[in-house]
């Protein structure tokens, strides 16, 4: 029976025997916590909820002296967007955004008549709210007893003159460290631990006390640090006492909860569109594009075409945080990708803020809706001047716990001699086909980047990182035309048709390729627009390589499988792994972790950690 099942693919661990191994006992799935944190929202739920819970991933403490200055995490707002050449770069991509606008055919043959910004602005110029009620009826968190903390939409509706500061913990999907107030690695630390044990304590009805009976399967970027992934499973075995946990990678699960084999994943988040190949549950390393851009870019640029057009909401400010909701909000219901939507068009919106009448708005818009979205295929609209926008497989900083960590591996390996070197090296060019794809895969000596900076490459095979002691040692030479590319290229935000393309091109052979173009899964809540679907195709298919031309009619973008909502795929992908058989030796328990520390995840991760 099941019991059986379950035992099947039982792997003893291959940490030495020292500490008794626990009874395989047959686990339960209802004890069994799935976490996906996001930038903008946490989701989390036992394995065995149909849907998890969701809440906004953002605390609020309390101050503890008097006179203490304010500190809010920004939103909407970002590095790089105030620079000399910022407006520039808006006003350009928004040119190549027309001109794509305008070279595609509507479906009846004609092509679209651009409709200028001041047609509209006209009439919201001279458009005042209409006062729907006295009271907005909506009021600011009571804090009267000094809660020390507020979580979720509660702590969004603090009042801003009210004594908190407001901490969003994750950024562009790493941790938020910065040199402000609560910017430290031990404070953003404890504020994921006291945010994830309210949500489990108050929405999940699981004394913290009980956690010691719990599992725990925590979701995590593609690309990641691995010193931050170390500390929050320290935190979530140690601090918070699950007895076990499993790390698995957002895209691997993004196919486990679509019901898909392989695909070509392309997350798009609210801050960061993560992008990789997946075959058969594992994530393919120099496929891992991440793009420093979301769907909260797009909410920035459609407010600040709403503004050249007069949006008759002329208190609207990107530092208010009920403002960005507002936002989000208005992009969600107004914008599209649809060619064929075209004109003026009327619409109306509400605003209800505490301590305010109920107002409701008109608003005439024309292109605007259609332009914001367009910025995630011309990133440069997003106006983001000297930022790192593309990043690709990261390096990690050595870590003194980690004996096999990147660093070790490469003192080893400069011992073996010459010969085979020269013969690896000329075997990754001749595979490669030159060009870029000389780099070699995995990783790259020190000296060459500065540690933690990213991997480039259509480069063959994992490098260093994957069968171990196969990977050639480079010439500083090498390293150094490598980085100019990498830095070259990083430095560039590709627009996402294009990190799509080379996300599949990066793939080791053409069947593999084939495969993922006829797969191309998009989840995450950035590209839930009306008409993206038959956008991104039409995208990818004039893009395409022409030796893959004649496949286009294989090419396949699922936006919906089974008709599940986008947000919540990898969430449902990490609750059906909790449930595979295959998943019984991935479980890392608490006293393994205690006495082995991070050599776990090397040994037990489904990915190479």
């Amino acid at each position: 029976g099941v019991k059986e099942k379950e035992q099947r693919g039982v792997k003893r661990p291959i940490a030495p025997p020292t500490i008794p191994e626990p009874l395989q006992e047959q686990i339960q799935s209802n004890f069994i916590v799935v976490i996906h944190p996001g930038s903008r929202t946490l989701r989390i739920g036992r394995a065995t909820d149909t849907l998890p819970v969701t809440v906004p991933h953002v605390i609020a403490r309390r101050h503890t002296q008097s006179g203490q200055a304010r500190h809010e995490d920004a939103w909407l707002l970002r590095e790089g967007l105030n620079k000399a050449e910022s407006n520039e770069q808006r006003q350009n991509g928004l040119k190549m955004v027309d001109q794509a606008i305008w070279s595609k055919k509507m479906s009846n043959g004609m092509r679209r008549t651009p409709v200028s910004a001041e047609q509209a602005r006209a009439y919201n110029c001279q458009i005042r709210p209409a006062v729907l009620d006295t009271s907005s009826r909506v009021k600011w968190t009571n804090t009267i007893h000094q809660p020390p903390f507020l979580v979720g939409e509660e702590a969004l509706y603090v009042n801003p003159s009210d004594c908190y500061n407001i901490h969003w913990p994750i950024v562009r999907g790493q941790l938020n460290l910065h040199t402000g107030p609560g910017g430290s690695l031990t404070a953003v630390l404890a504020d994921l631990e006291t945010i994830w044990g309210h949500i489990i304590q108050k929405q999940l009805d699981i004394p913290l006390k009980d956690l010691k009976y719990y599992r725990c399967i925590l979701l995590v970027p593609d690309i990641y640090n691995r010193q931050h992934i170390k500390e929050v499973v320290n935190m979530l075995l140690l601090n918070m006492g699950f007895s076990a946990i499993i790390v698995h990678q957002e895209s691997v699960c993004a196919t486990f909860g679509s019901g898909l084999s392989s695909a070509c994943v392309v997350d798009v988040g609210d801050q960061k569109t993560s992008l990789c190949c997946v075959e058969d549950g594992v994530s393919h390393r120099n496929s891992r594009v991440c793009l420093a851009y979301g769907g909260s870019d797009v909410t920035r640029t459609f407010f600040w075409l709403l503004q050249r057009a007069g949006f008759p909401y002329r208190e609207c400010q990107l530092a208010n945080r009920l403002d960005c909701q507002l936002l989000q909000h208005l992009k969600e219901t107004l914008c599209h990708l649809e060619q064929d939507i075209s004109g003026l068009q009327d619409h109306e919106f509400q605003t209800r803020f505490p301590e305010a009448p109920a107002l409701l708005y008109q608003v005439r818009l024309g292109d605007e809706k259609l332009q914001a979205p367009m910025g995630l295929f011309y990133p440069t609209t997003f106006g983001i001047v000297g930022q790192k926008m593309t990043f690709l497989q990261y390096r990690s900083q050595g870590d003194p716990e980690d004996p096999y960590d990147e660093h070790f591996l490469l003192a080893t390996q400069s011992k073996q001699d010459q010969s085979s070197k020269s013969a690896a090296e000329r075997k990754a060019v001749s595979r490669a086909g030159g060009g870029v794809g000389d780099l070699s895969g995995g990783s790259a000596a020190p000296g060459g980047m500065k540690s933690g900076e990213m991997e480039v490459g259509p480069a063959q095979g994992e490098g260093l990182m994957g069968a171990a002691g196969e990977g050639e040692e480079l010439s500083s030479a090498h390293l150094s035309r490598k980085s100019a590319i990498m830095n070259q290229f990083e430095s560039k935000a590709l627009g996402l048709d294009k990190a799509i393309l080379h996300s599949i091109d990066c793939c080791v052979s053409d069947e593999t390729k084939r495969k993922m173009y006829s797969s191309i899964l998009v989840v995450g809540g950035g590209l839930m627009f009306q008409g993206a679907q038959e956008f991104l195709l039409h995208r990818i298919i004039n893009k395409m390589p022409p030796s893959f031309r004649r496949l286009m009619d294989n090419v396949e973008i699922i936006t919906r499988p089974k008709d599940m909502d986008p947000r919540l795929i990898s969430w449902k992908g990490g609750a059906v792994l909790a449930c595979l058989d295959t998943t019984q030796e991935m479980w890392i328990h608490q006293r393994e972790w205690q006495r082995f520390g991070v050599r776990m995840l090397r040994e037990r991760a489904a990915f190479v950690w």
